[in-house]
């Protein structure tokens, strides 16, 4: 093995994604969707009727916590690349 990891793959993974709020003209929330549609894009049989949203005390912030099934640590690792790299969000764990 040539990355060394303590996760055995496949596995259920949490990934939760906090950034600020955004409504669509249409009122719906951009920010969820677009980080949606964003991890289906490293976990193509994610359920988006799964991912939990949260919305901060105040309703500025919001956070997406997506459970994935995830194969390897190179799949992770290009997910949170692509999430952390995102101006939208603010943090993800």
């Amino acid at each position: 093995m040539s990355e060394e990891t303590l996760l055995e793959f496949p596995t259920d993974f949490p990934v939760k994604i906090m950034g600020e709020r955004r409504v669509s003209p249409g009122g719906g929330d951009e920010f969820s969707q677009t980080m949606i549609e964003l991890v289906q894009r490293h976990a193509p049989d994610f359920d988006p009727d799964t991912a939990e949203i949260r919305v901060s005390s105040k309703g500025n912030y919001l956070s997406v916590t997506c459970v994935v099934r995830a194969t390897s640590k190179a799949q992770l690792d290009a997910l949170y690349l692509e999430i952390t790299a995102h101006p939208w969000v603010k943090m993800a764990l």
